[in-house]
């Protein structure tokens, strides 16, 4: 199936090559490519050669697709077509041709031919039969949902006191499984009115011992204000009870005020305790980089690989092994990007990211202003 992903480069294209290539040797995107144009030109009259192709429109942007590893390089072709079956087919077999890819031995072999028509035949017809079960889920959904509004408003809740600290919480708190710890009264009330159990507020910032014990024996989530003070109290939770997820109201709204779609929203984009620790550490570091022109890359425990100044980052970055993070005072750019993709790298972290910079599925890019 063609991934949609690549509507764009395929625009007006009826088929795409597919091919794998294998190279003895490190090189990258830019190498291969050249080897494509170069070692295709001239076996046929000018105006069927690639770069008259591409020109003229009858052939889209090659995508290349690499990986790295002892001194090895491995990837994929992608090449849309407008062209017929037959010109297609040709343009695939001269591709196979190619047997040297910058200083290294390469051998290209064609996967297949895919004719982008019949996939999207395929995706109108499936896309069709989603759209008539939606249709008919929302139909049951709305009558649902109406029945639901009206039983909830005829519910009178009623928090209980839980603990030797006699905190606000939810009905039969010690029978769930799963806890969710708010700050207040009111946020205990609202989520209980939202249809949520297993809720507990800490009413205060000093973490209450009834809190700690209960992080120790049911999975928790901490639901916080979107505000300073949740910031001062993920900081207390971190030390002293450590919930597993952590959920916030969005910036600027406390939980007590979120309607209960704001509610499940949040809730769905809780994340791990740890993520939120390693994005601290990042923040340090990207504050204290501010200003150096410098980069430092580490681990994936944490640990620094190196420390160099930008202008040597991506001949670093090309030399080391292990390194699953950067972080470095400077523009992130498409050549770093690629370098960084090839050597395994998961995450950088720069001043600001160049205009038009392709970001890999598998690769995690963001400026010190995300953080």
């Amino acid at each position: 199936m063609i991934d949609t992903g690549q509507k764009d480069r395929q625009a007006g294209a009826k088929y795409v090559i597919e091919a794998r290539f294998v190279v003895d040797g490190v090189v990258e995107r830019h190498d291969v490519i050249g080897a494509i144009f170069g070692q295709t030109e001239g076996l046929f009259p000018k105006e069927f050669e690639l770069r008259e192709l591409q020109k003229s429109g009858k052939i889209g942007r090659i995508d290349i697709e690499l990986k790295s590893e002892n001194d090895r390089t491995e990837g994929t072709i992608t090449v849309p077509s407008s062209l017929d079956r037959a010109e297609t087919a040709i343009i695939a077999a001269a591709m196979e041709t190619v047997d040297r890819i910058g200083p290294c031995e390469a051998k290209v072999t064609i996967e297949k031919i895919a004719d982008i028509r019949v996939d999207k035949r395929e995706r109108i017809i499936r896309r069709a039969k989603e759209l008539m079960r939606e249709w008919v889920v929302k139909e049951t959904h709305d009558i649902e949902k109406l029945l639901e509004e009206v039983a909830k408003e005829d519910q009178k809740v009623q928090p209980v006191h839980y603990g030797r600290e006699r905190l606000t919480a939810t009905p039969n708190l010690s029978k769930e499984k799963e806890l969710i710890i708010v700050e207040g009264r009111a946020d205990v009330i609202n989520l209980l009115r939202s249809g949520y159990r297993g809720v507990i507020a800490l009413e205060g910032v000093k973490i209450p011992k009834t809190i700690i014990n209960l992080t120790k024996k049911k999975e928790t989530t901490a639901f916080l204000d979107g505000d300073r003070g949740g910031d001062l109290i993920l900081k207390e939770l971190m030390q002293v009870a450590r919930p597993k997820y952590v959920a916030r109201a969005p910036r600027g709204k406390e939980v007590e005020d979120l309607t209960p779609d704001e509610i499940k929203e949040a809730l769905a984009k809780r994340v791990p305790l740890e993520e939120i620790a390693v994005y601290d550490k990042i923040a340090d570091l990207a504050k204290g980089l501010k200003g150096t022109l410098e980069a430092v890359l580490l681990r994936k425990d944490g640990s620094q690989v190196g420390r160099v100044p930008v202008s040597e980052l991506v001949d670093k970055i090309k030399k080391s092994k292990g390194v699953d993070l950067v972080v470095f005072d400077g523009i992130v750019t498409g050549r770093l990007v690629d370098t960084a993709k090839a050597r395994g790298v998961k995450t950088i972290v720069g001043a600001r990211i160049a205009e038009g910079v392709k970001i890999p599925a598998d690769l995690e890019v963001k400026s010190f202003n995300d953080l």
